[in-house]
């Protein structure tokens, strides 16, 4: 087990990738570094009102601790009371044009009580559907997988469009992706090895998507709309993801953890779409599960 090297991958992962939304945006990222008195820190890489993204962060933290928090030890309690070391690069992207889709994307690993695991994934939460993005982005996400068994991606991505489920409106938040956790077999090199498969990916699933949509007119029917999806994608940050509850349960800084929010979002009481047109068409036929590749 080398947690040096995860670190130094992680920090470098950042890098690559805010190097190359910079270049999409053509405006400098900004950079916030945090420490934490229990152990770790982290540094948050921002852009706001940027020429393609609204807000987005890419964001690398290291938190330790004498005691895993409760989101930890759910599903683990045999480690309640161990000392931790958790890790990992997380980013979250609002573009302002609604015919560009929100993307999120995680690698991370964990160390508590002499064991290891590593988990992560990226998923695609499109405001308009484009059947060719959808294709493109998970086709990326096989080929990362590829060379670690062919049945991999098929149980990453049913994990994904599990995960990313909003129950309590009984609908996804957006064309999933893979998903992966407890992720630590066969062994250490291995699992790292898919991890970086899956990081060093990212740019590829989501910079030609943003390309080829960036350049869309629209109005503002279509930012409303934006607007009401981006309330689900905060209901379920807020609500369900594990790794929003683990940052806030660990102590970690607060306006790192929710950088996910988007800027600008609403939620409408009675908001239905109308029949035939474009935004029926997400609920009706682009967000029902299908196998896009």
């Amino acid at each position: 087990m080398n947690l040096e090297a995860v670190h130094a991958y992680f920090t470098q992962l950042q890098g690559q990738i805010v190097e190359g939304l910079e270049a999409l945006d053509g405006r400098k990222f900004c950079s916030d570094s945090w420490t934490r008195a229990e152990g770790g820190g982290g540094l948050s890489r921002l852009i706001e009102e940027g020429a393609l993204f609204e807000r987005g962060g890419v964001s690398f933290s290291r938190v330790q601790g004498a005691s895993l928090p409760a989101a930890a030890t759910a599903s683990r309690p045999q480690l309640a009371g161990c000392a931790y070391d958790a890790m990992g690069v997380s980013l979250v992207l609002h573009p302002r044009n609604p015919y560009c889709p929100t993307v999120h994307m995680n690698v991370r690993c964990f160390a508590a009580g002499g064991l290891w695991w590593f988990g992560g994934g990226m998923d695609l939460t499109p405001y308009y559907g484009f059947d060719e993005d959808a294709r493109h982005f998970h086709a990326t996400c096989k080929q990362a997988l590829a060379p670690f068994g062919a049945e991999r991606h098929a149980r990453y991505k049913r994990w994904c469009d599990e995960y990313f489920f909003l129950k309590h409106r009984n609908e996804p938040r957006g064309v999933g992706g893979i998903f992966f956790d407890d992720l630590n077999e066969p062994d250490f090199d291995a699992c790292f090895a898919l991890v970086r498969s899956v990081g060093d990916r990212f740019l590829t699933a989501y910079a030609p998507i943003i390309e080829r949509r960036r350049g869309l007119r629209y109005g503002e029917r279509e930012r409303e709309f934006q607007a009401y999806r981006r309330g689900r994608y905060v209901e379920f940050n807020l609500v369900y993801d594990r790794g929003t509850l683990f940052g806030l349960q660990s102590g970690g800084r607060t306006e790192a953890i929710l950088m996910s929010l988007p800027p600008r979002v609403a939620w409408r009481y009675d908001w239905r779409p109308q029949p035939g047109s474009a935004e029926e068409k997400l609920y009706t036929d682009f967000l029902q599960p299908r196998e896009w590749v």
